[in-house]
């Protein structure tokens, strides 16, 4: 799916999104996202580029400036990759 994101890639979940996106959910963690949560574009172990994920799965990459699943991040550290 092709995302449209604000400025920093943040937003609060609204209405309009949820529908967009719980059939899947977060890619991060598996649940559905409800509304009012804040949730970040992030890049992560999925294919297919950034993906809206919740906030507290993901870290920001101050060197490639952008969101990034924990998971992912943690285990680019591991290898050096960051």
């Amino acid at each position: 799916m092709t995302m449209s994101t604000p400025a920093g890639g943040k937003m609060i979940m609204d209405l309009e999104k949820m529908g967009q996106l719980n059939a899947e959910g977060c890619p991060a963690c598996g649940r559905k996202f409800e509304m009012g949560e804040t949730v970040v574009a992030a890049c992560g172990a999925w294919e297919g580029g950034p993906k809206f994920i919740h906030e507290n799965e993901a870290v920001w990459d101050d060197k490639n400036k952008q969101h990034v699943e924990k998971q992912c991040y943690q285990a680019d550290r591991a290898t050096g990759a960051r």
